[in-house]
């Protein structure tokens, strides 16, 4: 029995100092540069640069098979102290993200469907029983997925019953997106004035129906924005944001009132004296009668009255309106 043990003992020495041999023969040695880029990331391993983790992202930022500035809760300070250990010179600013919860569609402007007698704990759980409680399928239920997947506090359940992000608290990391389970929150640049904040796809009939607020797809934001950055798709108003010059005429125009409005500055236009003509064609044109003038006159802007939608800036034979910001 002591012999046996002596020989197992001893087979336990030799192979343990083998495996230590050849850990340090044949280990890779690891780059210092990913233990302090690890030491710089937030460490909240939410996936918004599309990588397993924290860890996994500054090892292929040491690699090089990813860009220093994808860390969307670091932001510009992470950004630039990563490409700073890099050795990096210039970098890419990516624009602020922000979630947005697209519906409205709180305790008062929908119908609960049903009571049931069991205790409904999350979305996801909610969904399960036809689509959730709400009249609206497509809509947030209200229950928290997202509340309790954020790291930093930065959604909350309102007492109306639906979801709301708190825009000095969200950092774009995209955890609450990938969480909810109607995929109804989505991520955009933070400086974008004008959100539908409705997901249905339903027809104008049974979307009103559903919700009071409910987009129903009647085309007129898209018929009265001047850059064609509105389109509908699935009976539903969608807007390009790279076209989007923030104006304001399609939340105006929109008679649900589904397209939401930021409270923020947005651009107005000047006219330049020496090239005026007096035509009148861009006081003719702008829907907010923020122009005055009489014909073969230099024509004013009230700064107060105008959006910056560009109507009259098009309208100009002679290239006489400028763009400013206030």
């Amino acid at each position: 029995m002591l012999i046996s043990v002596c020989i197992i003992a001893a087979l336990g020495l030799i192979f343990g100092a083998f495996l230590g041999y050849a850990a340090k023969k044949f280990g890779v040695e690891k780059d210092e540069r990913i233990e302090k880029i690890i030491a710089i990331l937030p460490g909240i391993n939410c996936g918004s640069c599309n990588c397993v983790g924290c860890s996994d992202y500054a090892e292929k930022v040491v690699s090089g098979s990813v860009k220093s500035n994808l860390c969307t809760p670091g932001g510009e300070s992470v950004a630039f102290a990563i490409s700073e250990v890099m050795g990096v010179q210039e970098i890419e600013i990516r624009d602020t993200m922000v979630a947005r919860v697209r519906c409205q569609g709180n305790h008062y402007k929908t119908i609960k469907k049903y009571e049931l007698d069991t205790v409904i704990k999350s979305c996801s759980e909610a969904r399960l029983y036809f689509h959730g409680d709400k009249s609206c399928i497509y809509g947030c239920l209200g229950y928290g997925d997202c509340v309790s997947h954020c790291p930093f506090g930065a959604i909350v359940i309102t007492p109306q019953g639906i979801a709301e992000v708190k825009d000095n608290l969200c950092v774009g990391c995209g955890k609450c997106v990938k969480t909810c389970p109607k995929q109804i929150i989505k991520l955009q640049n933070m400086e974008m004035c004008y959100t539908v904040l409705c997901s249905s796809k339903e027809h104008a009939h049974h979307a009103k129906i559903a919700c009071d607020i409910a987009c129903i797809a009647c085309g007129k934001c898209a018929e009265i924005c001047p850059n064609s950055a509105i389109l509908m798709e699935h009976n539903l108003a969608k807007i390009d944001y790279e076209k989007c010059n923030s104006c304001g005429l399609c939340a105006l125009k929109c008679p649900t009132n589904a397209i939401y409005s930021e409270i923020k500055d947005c651009d107005f236009v000047e006219i330049v004296e020496e090239k005026c003509i007096g035509c009148t064609k861009c006081k003719n044109v702008c829907p907010f009668n923020a122009i005055s003038g009489e014909l073969k006159h230099v024509h004013k802007v009230s700064e107060k009255m105008c959006v910056g939608c560009g109507f009259c800036e098009k309208s100009c034979p002679t290239q006489a309106i400028v763009r400013k910001n206030k």
